[in-house]
């Protein structure tokens, strides 16, 4: 209106101008219109600054909110609503600079006669309307960004968050470890794995290798990393896994709470949980890890095995150190260039053997040596690292600090004076497990009892305390540990820094004289097995020394007469394996021996002086030249233990064997014995059942290991004890004449078996060897006569065994009649070896009962000449667990899966396969028919000999972790794949033997 008015006004006065009116009509129109034109702009000027002044505001509210919006969308996830409000708010930002340019252009213009002519009023106005429908945009942009609905979501957690690591060279190293962790992961029923084993070892490397590996992330919709600090607790382990998985707990203080909203959250999620440097239990439904309608699953990586086992993990995995090979092949790789210097490599060798196969301390080590470009230096280096941890070196301590954490850590002295025992032999020695608990006990650090069974149950459990925390390592061989060169080093250092555990330590160190007198009675235990010693001090003063370890010195005929005169309390005395031919005099000043060991002295004729060995408890005199049974031992009131060998003793005339049943019956403590028989010498069948009768009737006999040489001396035996039926109660029994001594069943176990019997060139079905079957957990059966089935021994004899070995028995047909049984059969039975039975024409004849051979992992047939068949109708539908097959030297075998018995075979038979082995089978011409059967576990192959054998039952899509394909150049020519993609995937799994 106003600027209607100003527009005619201003017409008006340009015609009173055009016209030449007189002055004072000019003057009048002149006053009018400045009037009237100071209240036009004034109004004007009052709506846009106003206007201006809403516009900034709501500009700068939008601008705010936007902000707010931006910040979350780096943690959310934006959706396409926010992408329009964005797009939106920026256009109309825009539109505002372009009216803050106007304003500013409109203000600095000074308001002229002729800008009133203009219309400049007007063009104000304009700009005034303009900010006010603008600021109503941006208002409503304001209420729709507040409102944020459907502008933003709650942004996803990365499904994997790659780890820093491992270098590639490290990784190489273990990927094999690794790819047993998947292989477990993809199994549903193993929801929780445990990985340990000693610092340095490789746990943390496996571990981000496993987080960042491929198949994990196909496996999962989330992996978690969570390293469990040395000070955590319950809410930082809950906090740590709620902000990965980007859960809302503000307000939420309470740890029960907690655990509820992260279970909540990963009931729908497929979860892999990594928790790394565990120390202690925990308590995975109390964090939050409750079962899951998914497949979600937890790796625990700890230096302690009991860790592993209180968590309740369906496996643990120990991590071994690297092999000798690998790693020199990783020292290289690390060292660099200079390793390949003129002279360098046997020093590098040396230095890699210094570091133990441990991957922490060789990449510390190659560090160190990466530097050194020349030979003095490398010699120098060598030596320095020889005498650590005594000096330091820079970057390696943290490893000792580490692993003296676990020495301190022990809850008692008891296991760390047992562990520090263990440094006395050398190392990465095979100390024989038996041997070892029986000088702690000899030492006295296991007492309270006086039942030697029960001081081995309590020395078992500190062992593997000591295991679980990986100061001790079990060894491949049987009933054995040892401890590694790093681990020893820590031992020897901390027992230099203590007053009651100096040692003498010089084992292998090819000594032909001993140290001098006052290295002897400084030390309280004295180790210098193996080494070439002649001579000895005729009477060192160490009356505090409480072992003494001469074991091995082979070249050590005589001991001084006078020797053992200051050792009144020496507790272990080793003399095994050296040349000497008597004791001498002073053997019996040893008043508190517990302890001796004369075994494989093969030239020692005499034993005399035990009488004064008043606590004498374990005697091994086993392989000697002894040529008469030691009346002494019928004297060692406290002996517990006795190993002898009986084929050493000159016992022919009946006086001689009456005096020698008279000796056992008075080792009324007696609880284990040992005696070795030449199996094959019919001489000693008076003496054994003399022997056997008196150790019948003894009653605190715990362990028996004897050779019966008939059934009836057997019977004889457990017809009289009362104590064999125990389930205490350990034996190897062996009956029969035979060629071999040792028990080949025994070493195929991983865990100990109690209860073995061989039964040798026997013939037809005793009862009594029924009767011992019931309480046996391995049978070897050798060169039988009479019976063509196993079962014949009655299914509930056999069903308890857990090992069964055939050999040479030309009768047997099958292992069992199905056809005569009516119950499950072989159900405890782990591993069967069949060796050398012509006649065998099958495992298993009729129907198979549910449950028979399922626990089975191992079986072996080799020289089976007449076998045609393995797998019978319906038998491997029970090997579910069955692990490793191998198939030898069986000539009339054909398929190793017989199509016309297992027509009906389902894609999932022998679920656990990982090895099958083929060696010398000429007629076989397949393993199975098709491409139908999965084979979900099994990683290698052996072949050789099997030159009908031309195709192999996998392609792309089974098999899929077959790792291993071995065989030689000439089998692999001739084999036949009819389709290119299936045999380039076989010739990369290929790998050449000789």
């Amino acid at each position: 209106m106003w600027g209607a008015a100003a527009s005619g006004i201003g017409s008006a006065a340009a015609s009173a101008v055009g016209t030449a009116a007189g002055d004072e009509t000019y003057k009048y129109a002149k006053e009018i219109i400045n009037n009237l034109s100071c209240k036009v702009d004034n109004e004007a000027d009052y709506d846009l600054e106003y206007n201006y002044g809403r516009l900034i505001k709501q500009a700068k509210e939008l601008y705010a909110c936007r902000d707010d919006i931006l910040a979350q969308a780096k943690t959310k996830l934006v959706t396409q609503v926010y992408e329009a409000w964005i797009s939106r708010v920026m256009k109309c930002e825009e539109e505002v600079q372009e009216l803050e340019t106007k304003y500013k252009k409109e203000k600095s213009n000074k308001r002229t006669w002729s800008q009133f002519f203009r219309g400049s009023s007007e063009s104000r106005t304009d700009l005034s309307q303009s900010m006010a429908e603008k600021c109503k945009k941006l208002h409503n942009l304001w209420v729709e960004g507040k409102s944020e609905i459907g502008i933003v979501v709650e942004k996803l957690p990365e499904r994997v968050i790659i780890m820093h690591g491992p270098k590639s060279e490290d990784k190489i190293f273990l990927d094999s470890t690794v790819e047993e962790i998947l292989g477990h992961l993809r199994d549903k029923n193993v929801k929780r794995i445990g990985l340990w084993g000693m610092s340095g070892i490789g746990k943390t490397t496996i571990m981000q290798s496993l987080n960042n590996n491929e198949d994990t992330a196909k496996m999962f919709d989330i992996v978690i990393w969570v390293t469990v600090s040395k000070d955590w607790n319950l809410e930082k382990l809950q906090h740590k896994i709620a902000d990965r998985l980007k859960l809302n707990m503000e307000g939420i203080t309470d740890p029960n709470e907690i655990a509820q909203l992260i279970c909540r959250d990963l009931k729908s999620k497929r979860c892999l949980l990594l928790l790394d440097e565990v120390r202690e239990v925990l308590d995975m439904p109390l964090i939050g890890m409750c079962e899951s309608e998914k497949d979600s699953k937890v790796v625990v990586a700890t230096r302690n095995y009991h860790v592993c086992c209180d968590m309740e993990t369906d496996l643990e995995i120990n991590v071994q150190r690297l092999s000798e090979a690998d790693a020199w092949k990783m020292f290289k790789v690390k060292v660099g260039r200079n390793v390949n210097l003129p002279g360098i490599e046997p020093i590098a060798k040396l230095v890699v053997s210094e570091c133990a196969g441990l991957p922490l301390l060789i990449d510390k080590v190659a560090s160190m040596f990466r530097r050194k470009d020349n030979f003095h230096l490398w010699s120098d280096g060598l030596r320095s690292l020889r005498r650590w941890p005594s000096i330091k070196i820079q970057g390696i301590n943290e490893l000792i600090e580490c692993l003296k954490f676990c020495y301190e850590d022990l809850d008692d002295e008891v296991k760390k004076v047992c562990f520090l025992y263990g440094a006395i032999y050398p190392e990465d020695y095979e100390i024989y497990i038996d041997y070892l608990l029986e000088c702690w006990r000899a030492e006295g650090f296991i007492h309270d009892t006086s039942e030697f069974r029960v001081a081995r149950d309590k020395g078992h459990s500190i062992l593997e305390e000591l295991i679980s925390v990986s100061l001790l390592e079990k060894s491949a061989k049987m009933n054995h540990v040892r401890m590694n060169k790093v681990i020893r080093n820590m031992a020897l250092n901390i027992s230099s820094q203590s007053c009651n555990f100096k040692v003498l330590v010089k084992p292998r160190e090819g000594l032909q004289e001993a140290p001098n007198e006052v290295e002897w009675q400084q030390a309280n235990r004295i180790s210098l097995m193996d080494n070439k010693l002649c001579t000895l001090p005729e009477m060192p003063d160490c009356n505090e020394l409480s072992t003494l370890l001469l074991q091995r010195n082979q070249d050590l005929i005589v001991i001084p007469e006078s020797f053992f005169g200051c050792m009144q309390n020496l507790r272990v005395l080793d003399l095994h394996g050296t040349g000497i031919t008597s004791l001498p005099s002073s053997i019996s000043c040893l008043k508190c021996l517990k302890a001796l060991y004369l075994h494989s002295c093969s030239c020692l004729m005499e034993l005399r002086y035990l009488e004064g060995l008043e606590h004498l408890e374990v005697l091994d005199i086993r392989d000697t030249s002894l040529n008469h049974f030691p009346i002494q031992i019928g004297r060692l009131n406290q002996l517990k233990c006795l190993r002898m060998s009986l084929s050493n003793f000159g016992i022919r005339h009946s006086s001689n064997v009456e005096y020698c049943r008279n000796v056992f019956s008075s080792l009324l403590l007696l609880e284990e014995l040992l005696i070795d028989v030449d199996p094959n010498n019919q001489s000693w069948e008076v003496t054994i059942k003399a022997i056997s009768e008196a150790v019948a009737k003894l009653t605190h006999l715990t362990s028996l290991s004897i050779c019966f040489p008939t059934v009836d001396c057997l019977k004889s035996f457990i017809s009289t004890s009362q104590l064999w039926k125990d389930f205490r109660f350990t034996f190897q029994f062996s009956v029969g004449y035979h060629d071999t001594t040792p028990y080949k069943i025994l070493d195929c176990f991983k865990y100990q078996i109690r209860k073995c019997l061989k039964f040798a060139n026997g013939e037809g079905v005793d009862q009594i060897i029924s009767d011992v079957l019931l309480e046996t957990d391995a049978f070897e059966l050798i060169g039988h006569k009479g019976t063509s089935r196993l079962s014949d021994f009655g299914i509930e004899s056999i069903n308890k065994m857990r090992g069964c070995l055939i050999e040479g028995c030309n009768e047997i047909e099958t292992i069992v009649d199905g056809n005569r049984v009516e119950r499950s059969a072989l159900i405890c039975l782990e591993k069967m070896f069949v060796n050398n039975v012509p006649n065998l024409k099958s495992i298993w004849e009729g129907p198979v009962h549910n449950g028979s051979l399922s626990q089975l992992t191992t079986l072996t047939l080799c020289k089976c000449l007449k076998l045609k068949k393995i797998f019978s109708s319906g038998m491997i539908k029970q090997l579910s667990r069955l692990e490793h097959l191998k198939v030898e030297d069986c000539p009339e075998i054909e398929e190793i899966i017989a199509e016309s018995e297992n027509n009906d075979l389902k894609p999932d038979a022998l679920p656990e396969l990982k090895m099958l082995e083929l060696f010398d089978l000429p007629r076989v011409k397949s393993i199975w028919t098709s491409y139908s059967l999965e084979w979900p576990s099994l990683k290698k192959i052996k072949i050789f000999r099997c030159q009908m054998l031309t195709k192999l039952p996998f392609n792309n899509e089974n098999a899929i972790y077959l790792r291993c394909i071995e065989t030689n150049q000439t089998w692999w020519s001739a084999s036949a794949c009819q389709d290119d993609a299936i045999e380039q995937r076989l010739r990369s799994l290929w790998f050449q033997s000789p």
